[in-house]
């Protein structure tokens, strides 16, 4: 059985180097990109989407979805630790007012696999509010193809 992520090395556990793999196969499914630019194995792989200047999160599929990971960018833009993380209902990172908001892009993720163009607000543990834009936002499908949760990436963010 594989280890719990430690606070310090979560891309070093085999739960999250296989979860890299599922967010980068599920990219490229959708998109036809890939999550970096060179190949790596699957232990570098993760490591470099955890150090990645970009933000990645993804949650899993439960009828509330729960955070169930998030690189090095996301931990420090949404100020979490990695065990705060990944216990969050995702909802709970965008304020009341904008859930609804949410909610209507995650059934158009569903529907349709992607999108490339989503902004939106959203808000840190500490309340602080930022506007993410141009995120892609995709279904994450295991290795039979069967949805798994989504996953979001995004590089520009601006504090309110």
């Amino acid at each position: 059985m594989a280890s719990p992520p430690t606070p310090d090395a979560p891309w070093r556990t085999d739960i999250v180097i296989a979860h890299s793999q599922l967010l980068a196969r599920s990219l490229k499914h959708w998109t036809g990109r890939g999550l970096l630019p060179e190949n790596a194995g699957p232990a570098k792989l993760a490591e470099k989407i955890f150090r990645a200047p970009f933000v990645l999160v993804s949650h899993g599929t439960e009828p509330d979805p729960v955070l169930n990971y998030g690189n090095a960018a996301a931990l420090a833009l949404w100020e979490m630790s990695w065990a705060e993380l990944t216990c969050t209902p995702s909802r709970l990172t965008a304020e009341a007012p904008n859930r609804a908001e949410r909610a209507r892009l995650l059934a158009a993720v569903s529907a349709r696999g992607f999108i490339d163009d989503y902004s939106g607000i959203r808000i840190s543990k500490t309340g602080r509010r930022f506007r993410i834009a141009q995120a892609t936002v995709w279904n994450l499908l295991d290795e039979r193809g069967d949805y798994s949760g989504q996953a979001a990436m995004f590089s520009r963010w601006e504090f309110l």
